[in-house]
């Protein structure tokens, strides 16, 4: 057996019994991820740097004389890790009371909040954790004065797992949001602790999607959490602009309630922009138009078919090309509609007119 037999047969361990490989540089977290092995978390985003916060991951580790948070140790080769025993999951238990207690109790948040606001809740109920044993004083303190449009801040949730302020340096650069104090008066806060829009954040949303309690929620989208039915998702590509980012609309039966970046997307990996995040008011604007509108000779907007506006569209094309040229004819397709309808409109541009007079209001 030659040297990189050995090694290859080396770098092994041993979960619950079973023995799978792993990469040098794995964590323990991460090979038993990948092995379907359901170990919790909520300080863990696998678009982060490990940090180790909240030791919800905690094992045992053969050797060790304590439990070790699985998302920061790294696995070494002929390591044995128990994943799952009675007391482990009695400190899972106690932890998740704990943080609890220190999230006013409130679990049952709406899932319109974030992509991750139901984590705190799914683990409560795993680890039958609801028991409110634990008192005392409340961290959070939530910022009611805050009337940015697009983020609700509401820190009576918080339980300082830090996602929203790492998600926020790590993925955006922009460290828009740090912690403010230490220990228990530690809070979530912008430069000089004033409103998002007086600091650096670009409200991209990052901070509501991972956040694990709601406590960062979608402002525009919880404005539907009274409708009816049940929230379905469709997967999608938001169409402003040419990156290609996979989303997933949110809908109540015929209603568009809101919009989450895929986590999976190739192209944003649960990235998305303003735009692409809250700029979707326009598919249900009470103000858009239902019915082409043709001026009549009083000046004024009518109704008219689609032929009547297609027809007087086209005749106001063809004089103005006749009487200037072609070169006076200059496309801008909107970001709203979708790559289809873009790839018509530089056609009808292009081959139409004969001219390269085209552009698109969309900006990366």
């Amino acid at each position: 057996m030659d040297s990189n037999q050995v090694k290859q047969r080396r770098n092994t361990v041993k979960l619950d019994g079973e023995t799978f490989p792993f990469t040098e540089g794995e964590t323990i977290y991460e090979v038993a991820e990948r092995q379907r092995k359901n170990i919790p978390t909520l300080c863990y985003d696998p678009r982060l740097e490990p940090f180790g916060s909240c030791r919800l991951c905690i094992v045992d580790v053969e050797g060790s004389r304590n439990p070790v948070a699985s998302c920061t140790t790294l696995v070494t080769p002929e390591m044995v890790v128990s994943t799952s025993s009675k007391k482990i999951n009695k400190y899972r238990k106690i932890l998740l009371e704990m943080v609890i207690s220190e999230n006013h109790g409130q679990l049952d948040v709406d899932p319109l909040r974030g992509y991750a606001s139901q984590e705190l809740k799914v683990l409560a109920d795993q680890y039958q954790s609801r028991t409110e044993r634990f008192g005392g004083e409340h961290s959070g303190i939530s910022n009611q004065v805050d009337d940015n449009p697009f983020i609700l801040r509401d820190y009576d949730l918080c339980i300082s797992c830090y996602r929203c302020v790492r998600v926020c340096a790590e993925q955006e650069g922009d460290h828009a949001i740090n912690i403010m104090h230490r220990g228990f008066d530690s809070q979530i806060s912008t430069e000089f602790n004033g409103t998002l829009k007086d600091s650096a954040c670009t409200f991209c949303g990052q901070c509501i999607q991972t956040c694990p309690t709601g406590a960062l929620a979608d402002k525009k989208a919880i404005r539907n959490a009274h409708l009816a039915g049940e929230i379905d998702k469709t997967r999608s590509i938001c169409p402003y602009c040419g990156v290609g980012c996979s989303i997933d609309l949110l809908t109540k039966e015929d209603k568009l309630v809101g919009i989450q970046p895929a986590m999976d997307g190739p192209a944003n990996k649960g990235a998305l922009c303003v735009k692409g995040q809250f700029a979707f008011d326009f598919v249900q604007h009470p103000d858009r138009l239902t019915t082409p509108l043709v001026r009549g000779q009083d000046g004024q907007f009518h109704q008219a078919s689609w032929e009547q506006a297609l027809d007087q569209a086209a005749e106001g094309f063809r004089k103005v090309v006749q009487e200037h040229g072609r070169h006076s004819v200059y496309g801008v397709a909107s970001g709203r509609a979708p790559s289809e309808a873009a790839y018509l409109m530089q056609k009808f541009i292009r081959a139409g007119f004969g001219t390269n007079y085209i552009d698109n209001c969309s900006r990366a």
